[in-house]
């Protein structure tokens, strides 16, 4: 098997450095383009990766360490990703003796901070904010080499901070909050006012930022399917206050959006929505929020000999491979981390809150191999004041903020 890097990734390879981070939309390719560059470091030939004969590393190469997701480890991706260059996770198909391949997820990172002198691939970015994962990285980046991949780089300039300290820009946390951030003096607790210096902060972030100028082959079609939703319910509650479903008084935001959410998201035309879509689509990935939406969709009656299978908190299944099938999948469990090409069809049963979670979704179908030239993406939502506000949101690349809406 020979490794043919299109002329996009030839390109990042070129660019990439140590510490830096490759940035590529969904499907653009980024675990071969890092393992190409990988390849190149540890004395590969450039020949090689332009459909060449494979010419081994140095031997050994640094032993390598994938830090992903935790679908990604399980369902053995990277494997595949590896196979081309002769690497495994299994010592006896290695081409390299005394070499460790290692592919473990974000939530075993602590286990591998006593490393040295090895190379990182970290996977699915996970570095924001200060908690364990954060500390770790940290320790293994000051004594291996390291890159980072991700399709969705940072929101905000705190987002990087990590990266920075990483990359020896910054000593620490509290050095890049001294010099770049303004904090607000009429908030109860620490709320940042704006960020100074972001000239600065530019050009560091272009300093490390390797993008992949990836054209797509595929065509997505997105459709706003708008379905009914009970007017007098809803009205009630945002009256009242009320939450019918616990019979209670609601005591918050959240609560008062969850409610509203239930009301439009259990309606009835919701559901004849999606068997209408799946007559024309007889495999498709449904993305759903709750637990509720995932028993209506389990019940809806797609039809006999209609595989219906799950990725959620509670059941980790792989994707059905009949001639029809449903695949529900909860959005924060499953939004990342795992490809589908038999497939051109997802519908959104509910709008997630985060933008970046809507475009990773999205993704899950739009790959490089996919034989698929149009991909169809159904978005059901009704028109209510809670519907509206977070399409709206999502619309400008934003989050959908509960309490700006409800203004509790």
């Amino acid at each position: 098997m020979s490794v043919k890097l299109f002329d996009y990734q030839i390109e990042a390879v070129k660019k990439m450095k140590n510490g830096c981070i490759l940035c590529g939309g969904v499907g653009s390719g980024k675990s071969l383009t890092a393992l190409s560059y990988y390849y190149l470091q540890n004395g590969g030939d450039p020949d090689s990766l332009i459909g060449g004969d494979y010419i081994p590393m140095d031997d050994p190469p640094k032993d390598l360490y994938i830090i992903t997701t935790a679908r990604k480890r399980d369902t053995l991706e990277w494997e595949g990703e590896l196979s081309p260059f002769l690497l495994s996770t299994h010592p006896e198909i290695n081409l390299y003796h005394n070499h460790k391949v290692i592919v473990d997820s974000w939530n075993n990172i602590g286990k591998y901070v006593d490393v040295t002198d090895a190379f990182f691939i970290f996977d699915e970015q996970r570095v924001i904010g200060s908690g364990a994962w954060v500390k770790s990285f940290l320790k293994i980046t000051k004594n291996n080499d390291w890159i980072l991949l991700s399709a969705t780089p940072g929101d905000t300039w705190q987002d990087y901070i990590p990266v920075f300290i990483a990359n020896g820009f910054y000593k620490n946390r509290t050095e890049f909050t001294r010099e770049h951030i303004i904090y607000s003096h009429f908030t109860k607790f620490p709320k940042i006012d704006r960020y100074i210096g972001t000239g600065k902060l530019l050009k560091l972030r272009r300093s490390i930022l390797i993008d992949m100028d990836f054209k797509r082959e595929t065509i997505s079609h997105h459709e706003d399917v708008y379905v009914s939703y009970n007017i007098e319910t809803y009205k009630d509650v945002s009256r009242t206050r009320w939450n019918p479903y616990k019979n209670e008084p609601i005591q918050n935001a959240g609560e008062l959006c969850y409610v509203w959410r239930k009301i439009v998201n259990s309606d009835e035309s919701r559901q004849v929505a999606v068997l209408e879509i799946f007559e024309n689509h007889p495999k498709v990935i449904i993305f759903y929020n709750f637990d509720y939406e995932l028993e209506i969709l389990k019940n809806l009656g797609f039809g006999s000999g209609v595989k219906i299978a799950e990725w959620n908190g509670h059941k980790h299944e792989p994707i059905p491979n009949s001639k029809s099938w449903v695949y529900l999948v909860q959005y924060n469990a499953g939004c990342e981390g795992w490809n589908c090409i038999t497939t051109d069809t997802i519908i959104f049963y509910s709008q997630n809150y985060s933008y970046k979670v809507m475009v990773q979704a999205a993704g899950r179908i739009d790959r490089l191999n996919t034989p698929y030239t149009d991909l169809y993406y159904y978005h059901l939502k009704s028109r209510s004041g809670i519907d509206l506000a977070i399409s709206k949101s999502l619309k400008a690349k934003k989050n959908f903020n509960e309490t700006k809406f409800v203004k509790w």
